[in-house]
């Protein structure tokens, strides 16, 4: 059940409310000041208890809408639908509104073309050679003003505004899952690239040429200097599809156990 954002009782205090008076022997106006609600509130939910009826809000929704539309024509929407129509189609077809269409279909689970189709099976692949290919993101992370609790014994630490950020930037080679992990100011371009520099360097160092790299479509990733560095030294550059962070999950991954290593106050290091 969700609770009006300025709801001052749960089922709980109600039920609770309510006993005190029928149980305890406390007046109205003692029951109504403790839960912090007026007379009024607390004789209706002693009617409902009083009926044996739940304590939880009932819905507002109309028990009968006569203009509702009818399960025939919401029958007829499904199966345009199955057959890959869109909304506007289905509307011009049945001579319907748009936004009654887009409701039926929101309310059929089918407001989405994905949705059409079985789910997508998870998307598991990997490279059998090092450097073959390499995936790269970047988080943005908070700095702290001060220490907290786990430091400092006090009260959990808060970013300050005005701290600044950090940008944890990753390599994550997708065979081996070799990383190089750096801490950097920022995220903007000549930043990532030379990061990029770096990590190509460190990589090589341990014998491992690096042939594609794989990002996000983060503005670093889509710039000039970016695309000028890729040209310059042969390197294929393989972006993921829109809205799809699950393509590039490896990178993320390393990423999360990098913020559980700066949350723990551990030291960072790279690889």
């Amino acid at each position: 059940m969700k609770l009006h954002g300025n709801a001052r009782l749960t089922p709980y205090q109600r039920d609770l409310m309510c006993r005190r008076v029928r149980e305890e022997s406390w007046t109205v106006i003692e029951a109504a000041e403790a839960a912090g609600c007026s007379e009024r509130t607390t004789f209706r939910w002693l009617a409902r208890f009083d009926a044996d009826e739940s304590m939880r809000d009932r819905s507002s929704a109309p028990r009968r809408r006569p203009s509702r539309t009818t399960p025939e024509v919401e029958a007829e929407i499904e199966r345009l639908r199955r057959l890959r129509q869109t909304s506007t189609q289905i509307a011009a077809t049945l001579a319907m509104p748009v936004s009654t269409v887009c409701a039926v279909l929101r309310r059929l689970g089918l407001n989405r073309l994905y949705k059409l189709g079985p789910p997508e099976p998870p998307n598991r692949y990997c490279r059998r050679r090092a450097g073959e290919l390499v995936h790269v993101d970047v988080k943005k992370l908070g700095r702290f003003g001060r220490p907290g609790h786990r430091v400092r014994g006090r009260g959990p630490g808060r970013r300050t505004v005005g701290a600044g950020w950090e940008a944890v930037h990753v390599a994550v080679d997708d065979a081996t899952r070799l990383a190089y992990v750096e801490v950097l100011p920022d995220e903007r371009a000549q930043t990532t690239v030379g990061f990029l520099e770096r990590a190509v360097a460190w990589f090589a160092d341990r014998g491992i040429t690096i042939h594609q790299v794989m990002s996000d479509n983060g503005s670093p990733y889509v710039s000039r200097a970016w695309a000028a560095w890729m040209s310059a030294h042969g390197v294929d550059h393989i972006r993921t599809r829109p809205y799809r962070p699950r393509t590039n999950g490896k990178a993320c991954e390393c990423e999360d156990r990098v913020l559980v290593q700066r949350r723990s106050g551990l030291t960072l290091e790279k690889a």
